[in-house]
């Protein structure tokens, strides 16, 4: 076994507007030793919630999800590190299993932790979107969040392993207009990355290559078992794809600045 100090778990949070999801977040997390949250100028109540549950809220201008996450990181004074989006929750059984695990004198520098997703009414149990295992929990000195504009990755010095029990996570306040919302943001951050490294537009991707991700999400993940909402998920998938390239095409032909 550790000693205390090696021990000791922070969680970081970067939000943004999450008034409607940040307090049950904080209500599944009172356990933990510190709290950090890094607010990107929120103007609903986020800030409010945040201050009830911890004195480590700090505000700045969003910089791209991994600097937002490295600063949160830097705050940090746990040797052991949670990463938490506002909209997730730690279950008990999750708790219980991540103190276990940092306990040990075998416990390695990261773990994925499998997150369920509930979306249309129901929790999604196939359609790529579970189990969706993401890397969370790692030794403060052993991480640091890369990517670019989207797609943020922790990047782990030494072993990284997975635990068992469900992150809970409750994204696009669970209706199609938060996805989409989402898929219109993402995808603007997406094509500019792509484009900045040499993607061009082709005609043959916008046709197939929504098709294709219908394919995959529908029958190869088994969306069909997730039923009338797991063809959602299929088609809103495929549809970002078509939004990114067509943003590619934009980007290229300097659409949208006159």
């Amino acid at each position: 076994m550790g000693s205390e100090a090696d021990k000791r778990l922070s969680v970081c949070i970067i939000c943004y507007n999450e008034a409607r999801n940040i307090r049950r977040c904080l209500d599944s997390i009172k356990w933990i030793d510190e709290i950090v949250i890094v607010d990107s100028m929120s103007s609903d109540d986020t800030m409010d919630i945040a201050r009830q549950y911890t004195g480590c809220v700090f505000q700045r201008s969003w910089t791209g999800y991994a600097d937002q996450k490295n600063f949160a990181l830097s705050k940090a004074c746990g040797n052991w590190i949670l990463s938490l989006d506002a909209d997730e929750e730690v279950t008990p059984v999750l708790r219980e299993e991540i103190l276990t695990e940092i306990d040990k004198a075998t416990a390695i520098n990261g773990y994925r932790i499998p997150r369920r997703s509930f979306y249309q009414g129901r929790w999604i149990n196939y359609s790529g979107f579970y189990p969706d295992r993401q890397l969370r929990l790692f030794r403060r000195n052993k991480g640091r969040w890369i990517g670019g504009r989207v797609h943020e990755r922790v990047e782990i010095e030494g072993s990284i392993g997975d635990l068992k029990n469900n992150l809970l996570h409750y994204p696009y306040k669970g209706v199609i207009s938060g996805q989409l919302q989402t898929v219109d943001n993402f995808s603007s951050l997406i094509a500019e990355d792509m484009y900045e490294k040499g993607k061009r537009f082709h005609l043959i991707l916008l046709l197939f290559r929504p098709l294709f991700k219908f394919f995959e999400v529908y029958f190869l993940k088994k969306g069909f078992l997730d039923g009338l909402p797991g063809f959602i998920i299929a088609v809103t998938s495929a549809y970002a794809l078509f939004v990114r390239y067509v943003k590619i095409r934009e980007i290229e032909k300097d659409l949208g600045t006159r």
